[in-house]
């Protein structure tokens, strides 16, 4: 009786632990990232990257193909042919064989039919192959290069949106003090017009007030929501898991020596012009496999052959006769109607649009360089105009404050002391971000993350 009894408990208590796990999940931990942290996690996750990953893997076996054509090629062929009716040879009449007037007809081969042949080639000089090698090996480098811009791509991508982040919570905090800071103010111009000390103008000013800063807050606490879902997907990061950023939104000015030194040396580092001056050779190379149809084709073959032919079907009986050749064969096109030509002028045309559009990348790159120096200098400017704006709006707000309580302030000038300074921090904190984002910006063009 003691055991049914504790084991009606066990299952009591178990029933009640598997309850509580389905309909009360446990919460998944927190997931906080650094900068740094977040910049790793997306060089290691990203779908871009995982994906130029593929072309370099891919390009790896471009090469082993590309030797492949150099190793000798060797094929088996089998065959059956089973003979409903033989062939016939023809005997003219009124010689030895056919002493007749008239044509004869005999039987050639028998009903079953047996051979097999293996064959050997191996290429001893053709221009193609050489060049092949070639191509496939700066391809491998193109393909490297390529991933290196996607993953500076992916690290500008990241900045921006933790900044992003960084931004919109100095904003969820600011309308936050908005709005408790309006919402102070109505409650205490309601106890005054309770005391009949305020008019019904001041207290219905500061309950409109107070209403209108709710809106704001929501929006804000929406777009840091909206921001957090953008990185996570930057990341790879599955949209249920709690996320959060850590960080100091903090205006740090970049020393002007490390501005000039990594400008001017942008374009030696810049893996799109890279990846541009590869194209360039890979495609002089293609101009040489288009010119390569003028030379020969040099090649050994060798062939091994056996065969078989009996009206049954007792394979062990067969006559199996063999033989064996080797040889060289030379193929070169006399004429092609002048294709040949065409191809090689389609490639120097090719290569020539490439060399152009890397000379309008390095222009480009110049200036994307200049424009980000320009708007990281703006945006200091901004960063410390805003700074002096913020210690008069918040001085102010505090002398309206206090000339409303001694009673000759106005709610109007409270209401308008605290909308300047809420513009004003949020104008102090656009401009630190504008000057993250140029900063941003500028170590992309000057593929500082390279280094």
């Amino acid at each position: 009786m003691k055991i049914n009894k504790y084991s009606k408990i066990f299952v009591i208590l178990f029933s009640i632990i598997l309850f509580d796990h389905q309909i009360f999940p446990q919460q998944r931990d927190t997931l906080i990232l650094s900068l740094d942290e977040a910049i790793t996690k997306a060089l290691d996750n990203n779908w871009d990257i995982q994906i130029s990953k593929k072309d370099i893997q891919k390009s790896q076996e471009q090469i082993d193909e590309a030797y492949s054509n150099a190793f000798p090629r060797i094929d088996f062929t089998g065959n059956y042919t089973r003979n409903i009716k033989l062939p016939v040879l023809f005997i003219p009449p009124d010689n030895a064989f056919n002493p007749t007037h008239n044509t004869l007809t005999m039987e050639l081969g028998s009903k079953n039919s047996f051979s097999g042949t293996i064959g050997l080639t191996q290429v001893l000089y053709s221009q193609k192959v050489n060049t092949a090698i070639q191509i496939a090996g700066e391809y491998s480098e193109f393909s490297k290069a390529g991933n290196q811009a996607t993953q500076e791509e992916v690290i500008l991508s990241v900045k921006k949106n933790f900044y992003t982040i960084l931004l919109a919570k100095q904003l969820v905090k600011v309308s936050k003090e908005n709005y408790e800071a309006a919402k102070a103010n109505f409650e205490n111009v309601s106890a005054l017009f309770k005391q009949g000390v305020a008019s019904e103008y001041d207290y219905l000013r500061s309950e409109v007030q107070a209403a209108n800063t709710q809106p704001m807050l929501i929006q804000s606490e929406n777009n840091l929501n909206l921001a957090k879902s953008s990185l996570k997907n930057l990341l790879t990061i599955n949209i249920d898991q709690p996320f959060d950023i850590k960080g100091e939104f903090v205006f740090q000015e970049v020393p002007q020596e490390i501005i000039l030194e990594n400008s001017q040396d942008a374009i030696n580092r810049s893996p799109l012009v890279k990846q541009l001056e590869l194209q360039e050779s890979l495609l002089d190379k293609n101009i040489s496999i288009q010119r390569a149809d003028y030379f020969p084709t040099l090649a050994l073959f060798g062939q091994y052959q056996f065969q078989t032919q009996d009206n049954t079907l007792k394979i062990n009986r067969y006559l199996w006769p063999q033989s064996f050749m080797v040889g060289l064969q030379i193929s070169y096109l006399l004429f092609d109607g002048f294709s040949r030509s065409a191809r090689v002028q389609q490639a120097i045309i090719d290569k020539e649009k490439i060399s152009l559009g890397r000379k309008k990348l390095e222009e480009g790159l110049k200036v994307q360089v200049l424009q980000a120096q320009m708007k990281m200098n703006e945006s200091k400017k901004r960063v410390q105009a805003q700074e002096k704006s913020l210690q008069q709006a918040d001085k102010a707000l505090k002398i309206a404050n206090t000339r409303y309580k001694s009673g000759v302030g106005t709610q109007l000038e409270i209401i308008d002391t605290q909308a300047a300074l809420t513009f004003a921090q949020t104008n102090y904190f656009q401009a630190i971000y504008d000057y993250l984002i140029a900063k941003s910006e500028w170590e992309y063009a000057v593929s500082i993350n390279s280094n």
